[in-house]
């Protein structure tokens, strides 16, 4: 006797609902279009230049990067620059990268509302990578990422130089003699 309860009542609440609308397609609508969501696919669209007046962030498909954007994962601490070479910042920096780098071709310079920015290509470990710089004051802020990142199929993971892009900053650092904080300094 309460098993045919249940089961109208079942019944009766199946049959009064409403269809759920996107269970039926739609005839009329095209078929979606796969997103491109595979790092191979995000790597491909590099952006450069100053976002919102700031250094970018690494992208998450680019393993060796390094920023000094705090919305980075491979955050790395502004460079501070001494005294006396700060009226002629943006040149020593020039001269330091054409001189500790192979391959290096300047692309940009200019003055901007929030500093100068510099950025240069240099050979990379597998290709051409980008160097990024926004000196403002006694502070340079800076990004170096791959141009191009190699994955290998059919997996997603990419080749990278880990710590070449730390290595090639550390050169153009100690070549200026301009000074970065670390964690292990502030102990």
């Amino acid at each position: 006797m309460i098993l045919p309860t249940i089961l109208s009542l079942a019944l009766t609440a199946t049959l009064s609902s409403p269809l759920p609308s996107l269970a039926i397609p739609s005839l009329n609508s095209p078929p979606s279009l796969p997103s491109l969501t595979t790092p191979f696919a995000q790597s491909k669209n590099l952006l450069t230049g100053l976002e919102n007046g700031k250094i970018r962030p690494c992208p998450s498909t680019n393993p060796g990067c390094i920023s000094t954007n705090p919305k980075s994962s491979s955050f790395a601490f502004p460079w501070s620059i001494p005294e006396n070479y700060s009226d002629n910042a943006i040149q020593k920096l020039q001269e330091a990268i054409l001189k500790t780098q192979r391959n290096a071709k300047i692309q940009v310079v200019e003055d901007t509302p929030y500093g100068q920015y510099l950025q240069a290509e240099v050979d990379g470990g597998f290709n051409r990578d980008v160097l990024e710089f926004l000196v403002k004051g006694d502070v340079v802020a800076y990004r170096a990422v791959a141009k191009k990142v190699t994955y290998i199929y059919p997996f997603t993971t990419s080749l990278g130089d880990s710590k070449g892009q730390e290595e090639r900053l550390k050169r153009i650092m100690d070549q200026l003699g301009w000074y970065a904080p670390s964690f292990d300094s502030m102990d």
